[in-house]
């Protein structure tokens, strides 16, 4: 008889607190959630003897009846789309043991936020992690100003982030590898597709990675506010493209294939976007991203230092979904990056408006 593996008990968690009153209920979702972060398989835990409770999210009503499980195992479900398509932690690691060079030769997180919005850590503090991982560069995308609730920062905080950018580069100069901060933002898209920042700031950042914050439970299809987005001239890096979180969100529909090709007509990138609740892009739209010719972009989406290990997650996703390295922005130096960007705004200053 298989094991349960990790995946298996995250839907049988969430499965049973559909029907599960309170505060059982907020229990199961939350231990659904930390399952995919669970660094070994509660299963062999089980098998050695040793307590579920080491894992989190666990305490000891969810101990006994995931040993239950485990023991007795139950049918699976077929998971609803909203839980469908998310890698554990322990996948994520199994996919990368085939290709081991890609954890050892990625050179940079693309995606993170600092205290300047609504992150943990001081920028020093992400860089100083970023470097004990081995990179040679982050971007610091702290939200901007038209989302509120999440600390969003305006073009004047903006200015003054750089200063400490540019501080926190010239105190790191002298380290062993060259490493950098590059300046970026999380632009905030509306529906229509532009930002919520002067171009005059956007202009000034090493790259602009935009995502969408509202409407993102709309049914209908959002073909075109993703066209729009994309040939927004601001932008690089569409993030978290369909917007979907974990047994909370589907997301977004689009015809998908239109705009990944209006994505490699342009040159920009489509983010994976490698936080375990949202693996966005999932691993089939990673697949028509490919067959698009998409440039890539992976960003954890770290808000502290801890988190900068969620980088399995989209390179395991990538792996498995047949993208070559040389599609994956965060391979580049820090110089080839740049020369990217150069040639991505210089096309979208002679491109005609659509």
């Amino acid at each position: 008889m298989d094991l349960l593996t990790n995946s298996d008990i995250a839907e049988l968690l969430a499965t049973a607190s559909e029907s599960a009153k309170q505060p059982l209920q907020k229990a199961l979702r939350r231990a659904s959630r930390k399952a995919f972060l669970w660094p070994e398989e509660a299963a062999h835990i089980v098998q050695e003897g040793r307590s579920l409770e080491e894992l989190a999210g666990i305490g000891p009503s969810l101990n006994r009846i995931i040993r239950r499980w485990i023991q007795d195992p139950p049918d699976i479900p077929k998971l609803p789309e909203i839980r469908t398509g998310f890698l554990t932690s322990v996948r994520a690691r199994e996919i990368l043991e085939a290709k081991p060079s890609w954890l050892r030769d990625v050179k940079g997180d693309l995606q993170m936020h600092t205290l300047w919005s609504d992150g943990t850590a001081s920028i020093q503090e992400m860089a100083q992690a970023a470097v004990e991982r081995g990179y040679e560069y982050i971007a610091i995308t702290d939200h901007a100003k038209g989302l509120k609730i999440a600390g969003g920062i305006d073009e004047s905080q903006l200015d003054t982030q750089a200063e400490e950018i540019a501080q926190v580069n010239a105190a790191m100069a002298s380290t062993a590898k060259p490493f950098r901060v590059l300046r970026s933002i999380e632009l905030n898209l509306n529906p229509s597709g532009a930002g919520d920042m002067e171009p005059a700031a956007l202009s000034r950042l090493n790259l602009v990675l935009g995502c969408f914050h509202s409407a993102l439970r709309k049914k209908e299809d959002q073909t075109e506010r993703y066209l729009a987005a994309l040939r927004n001239p601001d932008l690089q890096i569409l993030g978290h493209p369909r917007g979907r979180i974990y047994n909370f969100r589907l997301g977004l529909s689009a015809d998908w294939r239109r705009v990944f090709d209006l994505a490699a007509d342009l040159d920009k990138a489509v983010e994976i976007d490698s936080y375990p609740d949202r693996q966005d892009l999932s691993g089939d739209l990673i697949k028509l991203a490919v067959k698009a010719g998409c440039r890539i972009s992976i960003g954890t989406d770290s808000h502290g230092p801890s988190q900068l290990r969620f980088m399995e997650f989209g390179l395991a996703s990538a792996l498995s979904a047949g993208v070559k390295l040389d599609r994956i922005l965060n391979f580049m130096t820090a110089d080839e990056l740049l020369g990217w960007v150069a040639s991505v705004r210089q096309r979208s200053t002679r491109r005609p408006a659509a």
